[in-house]
């Protein structure tokens, strides 16, 4: 892509998210959206092949479809209260509509069924964005709706969201639809606990992403999209198999690492105010996605090429390129663990 071309649409890509992100107008919003939309199509399509379209295409319609709901429920809003603020969409059927066109922009259960086959159908650094920074926009606006939303829709969709994100990746091959997969449970977790605590939620975005990053930028690294391939990363790159294995065990939740911290904090905050089934409906549920993040360590680190050829050993005769943040990456991705009671004061 032209250099050029390519620091417009970025520019017009972080615009659009700011654009939702500080507004309290939901024109003004749904602009930003729009923008976001817009421009996420030619970085889907960097490469221009028959998968990359198709992806494209599938992207478009589904987010179009979401801000033709999202529109509509505006236009509903505005009829009955006269009002375009974020804080004030008082008419149910209004804030049913707009919760789940959010949804589906999210990605988020049951209006998931386009996030694994865009995210297959592209580049891994296109699916990295597309799993991390596409989901700032619309969880941003679902943060301010949070006081009025539809509780039951939001943990139906979380239950949901965290069953299919587990259930989904455990007959996949691929590393971006599981990593597709690994997003809808994170949204799940996401979704069920803004009606308690906002800023937890707003924790495990952040967390979600810097894990996701990580992982992204080691396949990326390793040029790895496959299990298949991912049975010769030891061989290729012993470091690079190390920083996947415990960025997976913390994606997973597994403590000590930082995975650990949100999904701790959301179990206290959920038992704190007597939901004891859901929390713990919500920890049995993950531990699909434990499963096949296992898997993929054992994919990566326990199995060894057959063959007793040393010049398969190519990390001994090649430098692997290494990224300038992925280092600074791992090290958050792994240890935020004793930072948990500086971040439970902030609440």
């Amino acid at each position: 892509m032209n250099p050029l071309a390519l620091s417009l649409i970025l520019t017009t890509l972080l615009a659009g998210t700011l654009i939702t992100m500080m507004s309290s107008h939901w024109l003004t919003a749904w602009m930003g959206l729009e923008m976001n939309m817009l421009t996420m199509i030619p970085i889907l399509m960097k490469t221009t092949n028959p998968r990359s379209t198709e992806a494209a295409t599938k992207y478009f319609m589904t987010q179009a479809t979401a801000s033709m709901m999202l529109m509509m429920a505006l236009t509903i809003n505005l009829m009955y209260s006269g009002q375009w603020s974020i804080m004030k969409m008082t008419n149910p059927v209004a804030s049913n509509v707009a919760l789940m066109a959010l949804m589906t922009k999210l990605g988020s259960a049951p209006f998931h069924f386009w996030v694994p086959e865009v995210t297959q159908g592209v580049e891994l650094t296109s699916g990295m964005i597309l799993l991390t920074w596409q989901k700032l926009a619309p969880l941003s606006l679902l943060y301010q709706m949070a006081t009025y939303t539809n509780t039951n829709l939001i943990y139906l969709s979380g239950l949901l969201s965290i069953l299919i994100g587990g259930w989904g990746g455990l007959n996949q091959t691929q590393l971006r639809k599981i990593l597709a997969y690994s997003s809808i449970s994170h949204m799940g977790w996401m979704l069920i606990i803004l009606p308690f605590n906002p800023t937890l939620t707003l924790l495990n975005l952040a967390i979600y992403i810097l894990l996701t990053l990580s992982i992204f930028m080691i396949l990326a690294n390793t040029l790895t999209t496959s299990m298949s391939s991912l049975t010769l990363m030891w061989n290729k790159t012993p470091a690079m198999t190390i920083m996947l294995m415990t960025t997976l065990l913390s994606l997973g939740g597994l403590p000590p690492l930082s995975g650990f911290t949100p999904k701790w904090l959301m179990i206290h905050e959920l038992t704190k105010n007597n939901s004891i089934i859901m929390p713990l409906t919500m920890a049995i549920m993950s531990l699909l996605n434990m499963y096949f993040y296992m898997r993929l360590i054992y994919y990566s680190s326990l199995t060894i090429l057959p063959s007793t050829n040393n010049m398969k050993m190519t990390w001994q005769f090649t430098n692997t390129k290494h990224t300038m943040m992925l280092p600074t990456l791992i090290t958050l991705s792994n240890m935020l663990l004793p930072l948990t009671p500086m971040i439970s004061m902030l609440e």
